[in-house]
């Protein structure tokens, strides 16, 4: 299944390579929604809020509540998730899922009091934890600091804290380059659980590809590019 994502930042959605240069940007963010509603599902990622600024919270609420009213979307909403009181908020908005990133780990290891604390307030099958991964380390804090953890060393870990992992390339994220399918296979052998897959994603045929491994596909860049076919 295709995923679309909208970026924000700045009240705006965006398309960054490797999540820092921005390589377009969109002032309609509701034009986009409109653009998308033919998918079941939507990502929206505060990109802003992953940097501690929380400025994009209205629009977020906003996205929520039409994807779900107008067009009956599901949405995924990520980025800055840091504590417990923040997720609950996000699901109060009309969120079927919440993306959690950087809170999973802490010093270097799993967070499981954290975790295990957010299972019991929020459901564990509204909780999707994001591996986010530059050169086959994963990365935390909008992608600034890498860990000496791999994706697949940690998803038996994580598994009964989520419903399931979004896994992003960020060596790829946003450069078209065609998504890496021997990585996504190794995650696929490493857990059972859903994954949705991201990064370098450009061509229907990677979709078929994952969706043949068992994984949705997160896509940006390409869908605001208009070049899938």
């Amino acid at each position: 299944m295709l995923i679309p994502c909208i970026d924000l930042q700045g009240g705006q959605a965006v398309q960054l390579v490797h999540g820092r240069k921005r390589e377009l940007a969109v002032a309609d963010v509701f034009g986009l929604l409109k653009k998308f509603k033919e998918h079941p599902w939507l990502h929206v990622i505060d990109l802003d809020a992953a940097m501690r600024k929380r400025q994009n919270d209205d629009l977020v609420r906003e996205l929520c509540a039409r994807a779900r009213k107008d067009f009956g979307m599901k949405v995924r909403v990520g980025g800055g998730v840091r504590t417990i009181s923040h997720a609950e908020e996000i699901a109060g908005w009309g969120a079927s899922q919440v993306i959690v990133g950087s809170a999973a780990f802490r010093r270097g290891r799993v967070n499981t009091v954290f975790l295990r604390q957010l299972a019991k307030r929020v459901r564990k099958q509204q909780i999707i934890i994001a591996l986010d991964t530059a050169r086959g380390k994963i990365t935390i804090h909008g992608w600034r600091k890498r860990l000496a953890l791999q994706a697949e060393q940690v998803m038996s870990k994580l598994e009964p804290f989520c419903a399931g992992f979004l896994c992003t390339d960020v060596d790829r994220e946003g450069t078209l380059t065609g998504a890496n399918l021997e990585w996504f296979r190794s995650l696929r052998n490493a857990t059972s659980h859903p994954i949705i897959a991201a990064g370098g994603i450009k061509t229907r045929r990677e979709i078929t590809a994952l969706e043949k491994m068992g994984m949705d596909a997160a896509v940006g860049m390409a869908m605001y590019k208009n070049l899938l076919r």
